[in-house]
């Protein structure tokens, strides 16, 4: 009998314009060559403009499908997304505490880009508290790093600074994102337990279809752990998909906001 492709959790929100969450996420780990199960979190009414409307899905039954799924799929590696609060941060964490050592990529979504918030204070308590100990690398960019470290980031050295801190805090990696800085190029630092620090740097795409980057690159850093790349090479492979889906889909028009990072 054949083996399954490589499997990967995404435990986030559904989008129903499918630029991010649960839909990026398995585009994502299918175009890398994966399988993607999946426990949705939230159901969003959502465009290229923004969010209309959402709900979220009652934390027990979260904590089910990830219970499922784990129990009867191969599962290489798990990510999260959008946790709409803390009794769903609790839900996933304790689910995802039954697996130890599973890579686990934390992509802290506190709010849409569009100005939705999801993450109240609590559930940002709780993810610092019950969840990012279990991680193996967390993806924050600038604004929501700022919020995990306390203290708001303006530049690319407050960026490593943060990252420091939060890695030696929570014992795991930390990729701070730089998307949010100017220039022409995009800086990503990752710091990791040990002490270490690398810089990822390539040319900045421009293209208002923007939407669902941070899934898209934390899907794809999720299905390198699941290969079983390292953490730094599950990055730079992250990094040049989503570069490569940001150029391909740069000359399509989707709706009349900002469309969804393509990748293809």
């Amino acid at each position: 009998m054949a083996r399954p492709p490589f499997c990967v959790l995404t435990i986030a929100g559904s989008d129903s314009g499918a630029g991010a969450g649960i839909q990026a996420d398995a585009r994502t780990v299918q175009a890398l060559g994966g399988y993607a199960v999946a426990a949705i979190t939230a159901v969003t009414a959502q465009d290229t403009k923004g969010i209309h409307g959402w709900d979220a899905v009652r934390p027990g039954l979260v904590g089910a499908q990830i219970a499922a799924v784990m129990a009867d799929f191969p599962v290489g590696a798990a990510k999260t997304g959008l946790l709409p609060g803390p009794a769903a941060v609790r839900a996933v964490a304790a689910q995802l505490g039954r697996k130890p050592g599973l890579p686990l990529v934390v992509d802290p979504v506190l709010g849409s880009t569009s100005g939705t918030p999801f993450l109240s204070a609590s559930g940002l308590r709780a993810l610092r508290r019950e969840l990012l100990p279990l991680a193996t690398v967390v993806t924050p960019n600038w604004p929501e790093a700022g919020a995990l470290a306390g203290k708001g980031i303006r530049s690319h050295a407050g960026a490593e600074d943060a990252a420091r801190r939060l890695s030696a805090e929570f014992g795991c990696a930390v990729l701070v994102k730089g998307g949010h800085a100017t220039g022409d190029s995009c800086r990503d630092c990752l710091a990791t337990p040990d002490g270490r620090v690398d810089w990822f740097s390539s040319a900045r795409v421009r293209t208002r279809n923007t939407h669902g980057t941070g899934c898209v690159l934390s899907a794809a850093i999720a299905a390198g752990l699941a290969r079983g790349f390292r953490l730094a090479d599950a990055v730079e492979q992250a990094r040049d998909f989503l570069r490569r889906a940001l150029v391909a889909g740069r000359g399509v028009v989707w709706g009349g906001g900002a469309g969804p990072a393509f990748p293809g």
